[in-house]
């Protein structure tokens, strides 16, 4: 098994394109990482960079304690997984599977003995005669898998592997492959743009844009203690919510004023650093799931009251998204499927102001979360 180093990595194209700028990432030995970014953020360059795919233009790159900048791909001790499955199209599963180690003159009986365990860790015993193109998007995956598997790597990467499977088998591929990873106990990097694979899968998270990492945290701390306002904004499903406000301080309490609104912060929310920002204007986030329409929260909080517009509500089930005019800001409510608010209605809503993020307009750093 293996830990990996990336240490000040940098990836430059022809024309000074930078796609990966300055990275560093410690990865333990058996951790899952999830690599996670909007399209072109350099996400996936970072893992073909990993895999011996695409040259590093700067920076060391150590699988385990070995310096592989220069080392091919084959002697990197990788394998990987990618979103096409890319499975030779006119050979059985069964020789798809042990089509790396026949390469690599491993003995017949071994071969046979690797393929017919991975198959039966993923269930595709029954399928080992067919070919790909009798196989549904799930089984194919799982096939890209074995042939993974079989090699017993110290290290798998995995390039947005579940991205081609619908909706219900994504969620299904998701848990066998949390299962997968407790089984085999092995590194695991894996890239997707899907925030819920993200917060899903991952013991932790890297979070990169324009070709930085942003933030490197536990799914639960990234939600909770995000960096930035796009760390805030890309983790959590629907997205927080942004709106513009002048941080005021009355007496020895701090208040957002949007508009002719008020709205108290909490006193144990209070930082030191809020002081360098009273009558300046700032952004503070909301997620959600912290915007109540019900009576009995209202009542228990009379300072974070505002008036909003229900422009469409959304059914989901167990929860109704209200979509709400606030101001000038478009927000998302997650309330309870009990709610009686309904579109085209005039409605008061709450914030917990004890989970209100607050963030700096320039650089739309934390504040406070």
């Amino acid at each position: 098994m293996a830990s990996i180093s990336i240490r000040n990595i940098s990836k430059i194209y022809p024309g000074d394109v930078l796609a990966v700028d300055d990275c560093s990432l410690e990865i333990p030995d058996k951790e899952f990482v999830i690599l996670v970014g909007p399209s072109g953020c350099g996400k996936s360059t970072m893992l073909r960079m990993i895999a011996g795919l695409e040259e590093i233009s700067k920076g060391e790159l150590y699988i385990g304690e070995k310096l592989v900048n220069d080392v091919p791909p084959k002697n990197r001790d990788i394998a990987m997984v990618f979103q096409n499955y890319a499975l030779y199209p006119h050979m059985t599963v069964y020789k798809n599977m042990a089509f790396a180690l026949k390469l690599a003159r491993t003995p017949k009986a071994e071969i046979d003995k690797r393929v017919r365990e991975a198959a039966k860790i993923l269930d595709i015993e029954h399928l080992l005669s067919r070919k790909p193109k009798a196989l549904s998007g799930g089984q194919r995956q799982r096939v890209a898998l074995g042939r993974a598997m079989v090699r017993n790597p110290a290290v798998f990467l995995l390039d947005e592997p579940l991205s081609n499977l619908d909706a219900k088998l994504r969620t299904s591929m998701r848990t066998e492959l949390i299962k997968l990873h407790k089984k085999l106990e092995t590194t695991f990097v894996y890239v997707t743009h899907d925030q819920t694979e993200a917060m899903t899968m991952g013991d932790r998270i890297v979070v990169m844009n324009h070709a930085v990492v942003q933030q490197v945290d536990t799914p639960q701390n990234l939600y909770d203690f995000p960096c930035n306002m796009f760390v805030a904004g890309f983790i959590g499903s629907p997205q927080m919510n942004f709106i513009d406000a002048v941080l005021k301080k009355d007496g020895d309490r701090f208040y957002l004023e949007v508009e002719s609104d008020k709205l108290y912060i909490p006193a144990e929310k209070v930082k030191d650093v809020m002081s360098d920002y009273v009558d300046k204007p700032v952004k503070f986030g909301v997620r959600p799931e912290d915007i109540y329409d019900d009576e009995a929260f209202l009542s228990a909080n009379s300072e974070s009251i505002i008036s909003t517009y229900v422009e469409v509500s959304e059914l989901m089930g167990s929860e109704v998204y209200l979509y709400i005019k606030y101001t000038d800001n478009t927000m998302t409510a997650r309330v309870a499927p009990t709610t009686k608010s309904r579109t085209g209605d005039s409605i008061k809503v709450a914030l917990d102001m004890n989970n209100i993020h607050l963030f700096d307009v320039e650089t739309e750093n934390t504040i406070i979360n």
